[in-house]
C-alpha cells in the first residue's frame, strides 16, 4: 500500500524538469529520448497541456504522441521516490535503469532507490491512443456520450474525452506531485486507522506496520496518549476512546472541530493528519425506498452540486488552488459535493479543505457510463489498489459521506432495454464494497449513481439523477409529483455567467449538450423562461436581446429556487439535491454554478436563498393556500417573526401579517397563510371570484434584532415585469465588516443586478421589494478600487448608481 502524502514529511530533492515529444514508439529508453528537440520547460505536478499552454504552443492530440519527461534527482544513499498519479501509461527510469512502469493514472507508487550525487530522473508517457484502437472484451453496451470506447479498458480520467460538456484535451503528465524521501532508522510501513463518534466520545482504532522500530509506537490524539500493543499477526495496534470530544458537524448544522492524530515512533513524531469524529447512518424512510443521511443521529437535508474540476488543462490540485472555489461553496449554504466518476479523485488538500469548512462529499470511484472489463484479473486487481488507495488516504477524513460505485453504468444497460442481471457487475457488486468496508465502514456504499428502483433511473426509489424539471422540460409541479428521494445530480441548465459589456456577445456563448440530442440547454432554458415570464423566449431576444440576457440570467436560478422549495418542506421525503455541477470546466454558460474563471454566476445566488440553514419557503398549494415552511437547522431554537404582504401593483399592501413565532432546533414546520391572515383570502388566485387582488406575496423571516434572514416570493398571476415607475434609494457606508450597500423601493422590482467591476456583492438577481431596507454586503475583487456600481433592472434600466468616491 502506497504511504499517503499526509503520513510522511516528504523532501523534495528534485527539480529542473523539460518535457519533449516523438513520435509513439520511436523512443525506447532515455538513451535514444537525449536527442529529442526542442526541450520546454515543465511544471510538476501538471500536465504537458499546461505546459504547452504556458509556452503559448496547441496542446491538443497529446494521446497521439510519446510525452518525455526529465528532472534533476538529487541525493545520498537510500530514499523512497514516490510518484502519487501518473497519467496515463508511463515508465521511469532513474539516469539508464527502468525501475518503473504503470498503466494506471489514480495509482501511487513507492520506489526505493539508492542515490549517489546527481541523477536524471526521466518519465516516458506513452501515446494513449494506439493502445485505445486495440480491441479488448466485447462490450455489452456503448456509451453515445464518449467517443472513443477504448476508455473502459485503461484506468484514465473522462475529463477533457466527453465532448459537449468539456473541453476537447488529453490529460498527460505527472498530474500529482513526484517526492523524495530519505529512509530513516524508522518509517512508517502501513497503517490503518478508523475515527468514530458513540455514545458522546471519539474513538480511534489503529493498527500500524513499522519498519526499524525499536519501542513500540505511540498513538496521540488530543494531547493524549496510548501506547500499541504488538499483535499476533504483526505490526501494533489499539483502541483510544476519548471523552469530552465534540463532534464534528456539516457547516449548516453545527461546528467542526478537527483533532490532530500522530504516531511516536522512539525519537520522532509522525503526522498523520487531523481528523473529526462524527457519526453516520442511512435512514431508508417508513417504507424502506429513500435514502437520508443521518449526522450523529440528525437528518441532513444534503444539498450542493457536483464538482468537475479546477481546470482540466493543469489538474491544479493544491490548496491555493482550491480554498476559492470551496469557500463559494460553503457561503452559498452548500453541505455536499459530488466527486463524479467522470472526474478524478482530488489531492488530500481537496479533503482536507471540506474537512475544516464542514463540507459532506460525495465520493463515486472512478468510473462511469462504461462495461468494464472486470473479468480481466490484471484490470481487476488494478481497479481494488485504485479504491484501497484513496480509501487508506482518506481515512481519517470525516467530510466523506457516501461512497458510489460509479456514475451512470447500471442507466446505460437499462436505458438500452438489457434485464437487471446484465447490470450486475463484480466490481461494483463485491470489489469495491468489499474495499470500501475494509477501510471505510462508517460510510454507506451506494452501488451505483443512480441506483435503488425497478429501474436505476426512476426516482422515487433510492438515489436518482432528476431531470424531470429540466432536460426533460417538465412542468414545475413534477418536482413534487416524482417523488424524489435523493437527487445525486439534478437541475443542468445552461446557467449563463455574469453579463458582460456585449449582450451579443453574451448570448453566443458556448452552452452544453448531450451527443446525439437535437436539442442543447439553452433550449432547456429557454422553455422555461417561457413558462415563468409567459413570453415567446424567440421573440423577446429579437425584440429585446438584453432584456432576453438578463431573464436568461435570472430564470435558471428561478427554476432551482422552486424546486428545492418543494424538496426541503416538511412533508417532501427527498432528503438531498446535488445541482449538476458546481463549476465550469470551460468558458461559456455551461451547466456551472461557477463560471470557469471562478466567479459566482446568477444561479449561485439563487442557491444560495434557497439554502439557507434558518429560511422561509412558499409552495402553491392551490385551493389551499400558500404553505409557509420555516426550516432552522441550527442547534439552538430560535424566536424569529414571519411576516406576510400582499402587494397590488407590487407596491400597495392588502394584507399585512406579523407573527413572532419559535423555531425549535432541528426542526421544519408548515404554516398556512389562510391561518396566518386569519380570514379568506384569495392569496394564491385558485378561486378566481373576480379579478386578481394582488400580484406578488412577500413573506420575511426576522431574527430578534429585526433583520430579515430569509425572504420568499409568490406571483399569484405570472411574473409581470412592469417596474417602470420604481423609484430607488441607495446609499453606500463602511462598519467594522466594510462596505454595505441599503437599498429601498416602493415598489417590487424583480431579479434586479448589481453591477459593480471591483466587488462581489453577497446577494444579486434578487427580488427588491417596498416595506423594507435591503442591505448588501460589497466583497473586494482584488486591487484598490472602491467600490462603484449600479443597480439595474431586466433589460438595462438603471435604477440606482452608487459610489464611494
Amino acid at each position: 500500500m502506497a504511504q499517503p502524502e499526509s503520513g510522511r514529511s516528504e523532501q523534495s530533492a528534485i527539480s529542473d524538469w523539460w518535457l519533449a515529444f516523438s513520435e509513439s514508439a520511436q523512443c525506447a529508453d532515455p538513451g535514444q529520448a537525449r536527442s529529442l528537440s526542442p526541450w520546454i520547460p515543465a511544471v510538476v505536478p501538471g500536465t504537458a497541456a499546461e505546459a504547452l499552454r504556458r509556452n503559448g504552443q496547441d496542446y491538443h492530440g497529446l494521446d497521439d504522441q510519446d510525452v518525455w519527461y526529465r528532472g534533476h534527482l538529487r541525493g545520498h544513499g537510500a530514499h523512497l521516490l514516490r510518484f502519487a498519479g501518473l497519467a496515463t501509461l508511463a515508465e521511469v527510469w532513474c539516469d539508464d535503469r527502468l525501475i518503473l512502469t504503470s498503466r494506471s493514472m489514480f495509482l501511487a507508487h513507492d520506489v526505493e532507490v539508492q542515490l549517489d550525487g546527481d541523477h536524471a530522473l526521466w518519465i516516458c508517457f506513452r501515446a494513449l491512443n494506439p493502445v485505445l484502437e486495440v480491441k479488448g472484451p466485447r462490450a455489452k453496451w456503448r456509451p453515445r456520450m464518449i467517443p472513443r470506447q477504448g476508455l473502459r479498458l485503461v484506468r484514465t480520467t473522462l475529463m477533457g474525452r466527453m465532448p459537449g460538456w468539456t473541453p476537447e484535451v488529453d490529460i498527460v503528465g505527472p498530474w500529482r506531485p513526484i517526492g523524495c524521501l530519505p529512509l530513516g532508522a524508522a518509517t512508517l510501513g502501513e497503517f490503518d486507522i478508523k475515527s468514530g463518534f458513540e455514545s458522546r466520545r471519539g474513538v480511534l482504532t489503529a493498527k500500524v506496520v513499522l519498519d526499524g522500530a525499536l519501542q513500540p509506537p505511540v498513538l496521540v490524539c488530543d494531547g493524549r496518549r496510548m501506547a500499541l500493543l504488538r499483535l499476533p499477526g504483526g505490526g501494533f495496534g489499539g483502541t483510544m476512546t476519548l471523552s469530552g470530544i465534540r463532534p464534528w458537524w456539516p457547516h449548516t448544522h453545527g461546528d467542526q472541530p478537527l483533532y490532530s492524530v500522530s504516531v511516536e515512533v522512539d525519537d520522532q513524531e509522525i503526522s498523520l493528519g487531523r481528523t473529526g469524529f462524527r457519526s453516520l447512518q442511512v435512514d431508508r424512510g417508513d417504507d424502506g425506498k429513500g435514502f437520508g443521511l443521518l449526522v450523529n443521529g440528525v437528518p441532513i437535508f444534503c444539498r450542493g452540486a457536483g464538482w468537475t474540476s479546477l481546470d482540466p488543462i493543469a489538474m491544479s490540485g493544491d490548496r491555493e488552488a482550491y480554498e476559492p472555489l470551496l469557500r463559494l461553496a460553503r457561503d452559498s449554504g452548500m453541505n455536499m459535493l459530488r466527486m463524479s466518476g467522470t472526474g478524478v479523485y482530488e489531492s488530500p488538500a481537496f479533503y482536507e479543505l471540506c474537512d475544516a469548512l464542514g463540507l459532506l462529499v460525495w465520493q463515486d470511484f472512478m468510473f462511469a457510463n462504461f462495461d468494464y472489463p472486470i473479468s480481466d484479473p490484471e484490470f481487476a486487481e488494478t481497479c481494488t489498489r485504485e479504491a484501497a488507495q484513496f480509501l487508506s488516504a482518506t481515512q481519517l477524513s470525516p467530510c466523506l459521506a457516501v461512497l458510489c460505485g460509479g456514475s451512470e453504468v447500471q442507466q446505460q444497460a437499462a436505458m438500452m432495454g438489457m434485464k437487471p442481471e446484465t447490470w450486475a457487475s463484480p466490481l461494483f457488486d463485491e470489489i469495491l464494497p468489499s474495499v470500501s468496508q475494509a477501510w471505510r465502514p462508517d460510510l454507506p456504499y451506494v452501488v451505483n449513481s443512480p441506483s435503488g428502483g425497478g429501474l436505476p433511473f426512476v426516482v422515487d426509489e433510492g438515489v436518482g439523477h432528476y431531470y424531470g424539471v429540466g432536460a426533460y422540460m417538465r412542468p414545475l409541479e413534477d418536482a413534487r409529483r416524482a417523488k424524489v428521494r435523493f437527487a445525486s445530480e439534478c437541475l443542468a441548465f445552461a446557467n449563463l455567467p455574469q453579463p458582460s459589456g456585449d449582450v451579443a456577445a453574451d448570448l453566443a456563448l458556448l452552452v452544453p449538450r448531450d451527443l446525439g440530442a437535437d436539442w442543447d440547454f439553452a433550449d432547456v432554458r429557454d422553455h422555461y423562461l417561457g413558462l415563468i415570464y409567459g413570453s415567446d423566449p424567440k421573440n423577446v431576444r429579437g425584440s429585446n436581446p438584453r432584456l432576453y440576457r438578463d431573464l436568461s440570467c435570472a430564470v435558471t436560478g428561478d427554476v432551482m429556487e422552486q424546486v428545492f422549495a418543494e424538496w426541503r418542506r416538511g412533508a417532501s421525503a427527498c432528503a438531498g439535491g446535488l445541482v449538476w455541477t458546481f463549476q465550469d470546466v470551460m468558458a461559456g454558460a455551461g451547466w456551472g454554478v461557477i463560471d470557469s474563471q471562478g466567479e459566482p454566476k446568477p444561479a449561485w445566488y439563487a442557491l444560495k436563498r434557497a439554502f439557507g440553514s434558518v429560511q422561509v419557503a412558499v409552495t402553491d398549494e392551490g385551493v389551499n393556500g400558500l404553505a409557509l415552511h420555516l426550516t432552522n437547522e441550527t442547534a439552538d431554537g430560535t424566536e424569529v417573526e414571519l411576516e406576510l404582504t400582499c402587494l397590488r401593483s407590487g407596491a400597495t399592501p392588502v394584507v399585512s401579517v406579523r407573527r413572532t413565532l419559535t423555531l425549535p432546533a432541528r426542526s421544519v414546520q408548515q404554516v398556512s397563510a389562510f391561518e396566518l391572515i386569519g380570514r379568506f383570502f384569495d392569496i394564491t388566485y385558485a378561486y378566481r371570484f373576480g379579478p386578481p387582488g394582488h400580484d406578488v406575496t412577500v413573506v420575511r423571516l426576522r431574527d430578534g434584532a429585526g433583520q430579515v434572514v430569509s425572504e420568499a416570493f409568490h406571483f399569484p398571476v405570472g411574473r409581470d415585469l412592469g417596474d417602470g415607475a420604481a423609484v430607488v434609494d441607495a446609499s453606500l457606508s463602511q462598519d467594522d465588516r466594510g462596505w454595505v450597500l441599503a437599498l429601498k423601493t416602493d415598489r417590487l422590482i424583480q431579479s434586479v443586478h448589481l453591477a459593480d467591476p471591483g466587488y462581489r456583492p453577497d446577494d444579486d438577481w434578487f427580488h427588491l421589494a417596498p416595506g423594507h431596507c435591503k442591505t448588501v454586503r460589497l466583497q473586494a475583487r482584488g486591487g484598490g478600487a472602491r467600490p462603484k456600481g449600479q443597480l439595474v433592472a431586466p433589460g438595462g434600466r438603471v435604477l440606482a448608481d452608487y459610489s464611494a468616491d
